[in-house]
């Protein structure tokens, strides 16, 4: 799973494959690569009810981002904007990620 995590990075845009919001497309917010899993930024969201903080106000649903597995996910190259597979080459020493499709950097 620790491949994975590599791959997928703090403010890529990523497609969802499965669940609730398969097929929208979201911003990554945060990464966990010892679970494996990411948040993104308007997808997968929970239902939160808040109790009121002080006397004389009212309680409120919250919306919260819930983690999802990277696996669930597939990042979008943002030179032919499709959903792609992640590879790496290095150029001067530096390792870089391309897209498997058009083998644009991402």
């Amino acid at each position: 799973m620790e491949t994975r995590i590599k791959k997928i990075k703090k403010g890529d845009t990523v497609i969802m494959r499965k669940g609730k919001d398969r097929g929208k497309s979201g911003k990554v917010v945060h990464v966990d690569p010892s679970e494996g899993r990411v948040v993104v930024e308007g997808l997968n969201l929970l239902k939160k009810h808040v109790r009121p903080k002080r006397q004389g106000e009212k309680g409120e649903m919250v919306q919260i981002p819930r983690r999802v597995s990277v696996a669930n996910v597939a990042i979008v190259c943002n030179r032919c904007n499709k959903p792609a597979r992640v590879g790496f080459k290095e150029e001067k020493g530096i390792k870089i990620r391309i897209c498997r499709r058009c083998k644009g950097e991402l």
